[in-house]
């Protein structure tokens, strides 16, 4: 069924498909019994996925990647697909409109994307307090679902975890970046159950220089004495780009293990273009990051990699090339702890979540 409604969406260009097929998936959940419904169709409980890390407890080890709901749009509706957690972001101190559109590509034949976005969002502020009222809203419905059960409040008011991905804005020059992430981080921390410190996004010039060891010291540290000063601190983790030589990994993983990092979430998109075999031509004619199945393997790679490395002892989240329970299997088994997808979403469609759950085996905490 999806398959045709796909055929039919992918007439239409990528950045006004995602929002339609958005917005009218928010229609439909705003009539109680058709999200009901949907919520039946698309979403498995089963305790067997229940997943405990970061000092969290997540329902189930699949998300949503950042960049598919940047401004905490459709938080009711992803939750009603069944997804375990929803990355929201990159959001930016100050609002911006990111690059100009075209800016989102399909490569159907590799089941891949190109996006150069550019941190387009609505800001730290307008973020904070939609999430605010989120966050609200569900506390109201879980003390009245408690109260009808008797039950006891469970330690995070909504069975949804939401990630912030955070970033510097593209006019904030470099040397100046980790009061960007601080803004950042200072505005979502009431809301957010995690976060991920995003260096390297491609889109952003030079955002990815901040990779390099010293940078990154400097606004991790930073992000760290403000999350200790908080009367309840959130995991803070980096995410990293599939480009950086072995070299540059053994670096994060040094750093990471120094200043006590949260987790790490491999990998963003990539700039290389060696694994297209398709759609080469529209491949190396579009700028931007690539995602989707030609990412996979090297996305399981730099995983594996990591978690022998660090001997597991930093949490995972994998993200890169997740269409099937078999690809979340194997970032499962590779190291991960949990997995996101994002083009998988737009390939596989809304029953992504409750496929791969199906056939996924019982999670070992």
């Amino acid at each position: 069924m999806y398959k045709i409604l796909r055929s039919i969406l992918f007439l239409f260009p990528p950045e006004w498909t995602h929002y339609f097929s958005m917005n009218c998936l928010r229609v439909l959940c705003l009539l109680t019994p058709i999200k009901k419904l949907i919520a039946l169709f698309f979403t498995t409980h089963n305790s067997r996925l229940t997943t405990h890390v970061l000092n969290l407890e997540f329902k189930n080890p699949i998300g949503l990647g950042a960049g598919f709901d940047k401004n905490a749009k459709y938080l009711r509706e992803l939750e009603t697909l069944g997804f375990g957690f929803v990355e929201i972001g990159t959001v930016t101190p100050l609002p911006q409109e990111g690059n100009p559109q075209p800016r989102l590509f399909r490569l159907p034949k590799d089941k891949a994307l190109i996006n150069r976005m550019g941190f387009n969002n609505d800001g730290a502020k307008v973020v904070a307090a939609r999430l605010r009222k989120w966050k609200e809203k569900q506390s109201v419905l879980q003390v009245g679902s408690n109260r009808q059960s008797h039950a006891p409040l469970t330690t995070h008011r909504s069975p949804l975890i939401i990630g912030g991905n955070i970033g510097k804005n593209k006019s904030t020059p470099n040397e100046e970046a980790w009061k960007d992430y601080a803004t950042c981080f200072n505005e979502l921390h009431p809301y957010v159950d995690y976060f991920v410190v995003n260096v390297s996004s491609p889109n952003t010039p030079g955002l990815r220089e901040l990779q390099e060891k010293e940078s990154l010291k400097r606004i991790l540290l930073h992000l760290l004495m403000i999350n200790n000063g908080k009367a309840n601190s959130k995991p803070v983790l980096l995410k990293i780009a599939p480009d950086l030589s072995y070299e540059q990994i053994d670096d994060v993983i040094d750093l990471a293990l120094e200043i006590k990092l949260d987790g790490i979430v491999a990998t963003n998109t990539t700039i290389s273009r060696e694994s297209l075999v398709h759609d080469v031509g529209i491949g190396n004619q579009e700028a931007g990051g690539l995602s989707g199945a030609p990412l996979k393997q090297k996305s399981t790679e730099i995983i594996k990699y990591i978690h022998q490395k660090a001997n597991g002892q930093i949490p995972i989240i994998a993200s890169g090339g997740i269409f099937s329970s078999a690809d979340a299997k194997e970032k499962l088994d590779t190291g991960a702890s949990l997995v996101q997808v994002w083009t998988g979403f737009i390939y596989e469609g809304p029953g992504i979540v409750k496929r791969i759950c199906k056939l996924l085996p019982k999670i070992n905490n």
